[in-house]
């Protein structure tokens, strides 16, 4: 709706607080400075600043305007960034978290193969410990993975409840009976998840299923081996949440980070990586994104 030049020019003279400044500091001239916050003023409607020989002041309409603009700027060089022509080459090796790899990123990672043909883009898939260890070697460039809450390393992009998950027909569980567990191996987060939430309540476990892969969980819990701990919006098809109704306690959170190898990301990284910052799907409403 806005031209941002001439929401550029608004806030600098904001900023600036004068109209010669802002010209100064925009390198043009004052009249059209001038000129750009009468067509900007014509566009919203309304009257943005009041100025006479001595001073200037922001009405109502102006104070809304300079939280709109900020927004309008950032969202149009977000969209510049994301949109344009792009030369960029090399090799890029990104690990992910395997439940990641289920939903969202197979679609984020065909459009940035499409836009940008020249990366040979190399994917690693396994556990999130797994994948930040071979970050660490220097194996990845940039890894999507799992935290626990409360630790710091990467970037987070999105936020989600663990749950305990089975057969939406599930049979009520025995209290006398240890809880049958389907996990990943360790160093598997939602494996350590379960056992530290169990041991919190007191309640034994009995380990039913260890698999390497999310079709291997799927299959075990389905075949009612037992249940698993796993971020609720990343559900594998045909299980749902029975963790209230089974009395089981409530695994925590987890959050999902974006990490990269290098200090400074060379541009490929960072073209990725805000690829899969702005593309991620919000998959059921249940995760909160924080990207």
């Amino acid at each position: 709706m806005f031209d941002p030049q001439l929401v550029r020019s608004f806030l600098t003279v904001v900023q600036c607080g004068s109209f010669s400044a802002a010209a100064q500091q925009l390198g043009v001239r004052q009249s059209t400075v001038s000129g750009h916050i009468a067509r900007l003023e014509r566009e919203a409607g309304a009257v943005l600043l009041l100025r006479d020989t001595h001073r200037m002041e922001l009405t109502s309409d102006g104070t809304a305007m300079v939280g709109f603009g900020q927004a309008i700027l950032t969202a149009h060089e977000n969209a510049r960034r994301y949109f344009a022509d792009s030369a960029l080459s090399g090799t890029l090796h990104l690990g992910a978290a395997e439940d990641l790899v289920a939903r969202g990123l197979p679609r984020i990672l065909r459009d940035f193969r499409a836009r940008h043909p020249r990366v040979d883009l190399q994917l690693t898939v396994g556990l999130s410990r797994t994948i930040h260890d071979r970050l660490r070697r220097g194996d990845l460039d940039l890894a999507f993975v799992m935290r626990k809450p409360g630790e710091t390393h990467g970037e987070p992009v999105h936020r989600d409840r663990l749950v305990w998950a089975g057969p939406p027909d599930a049979a009520d569980r025995d209290p006398a009976e240890p809880v049958p567990l389907v996990a990943y191996p360790p160093p598997s987060i939602t494996r350590s998840c379960a056992y530290a939430a169990l041991d919190a309540a007191g309640i034994p476990l009995r380990p039913a299923c260890t698999a390497n892969s999310r079709a291997g969980l799927r299959a075990a819990v389905l075949a009612g081996l037992g249940y698993i701990v796993h971020p609720r919006s990343l559900l594998p098809d045909e299980l749902a949440p029975v963790g209230d109704r089974l009395g089981l306690p409530d695994p925590g959170e987890v959050e999902f980070v974006l990490i990269h190898r290098h200090s400074v990301p060379n541009p490929a990284e960072q073209a990725l990586s805000e690829a899969i910052r702005h593309s991620l799907p919000r998959l059921d409403g249940e995760g909160e994104f924080v990207g």
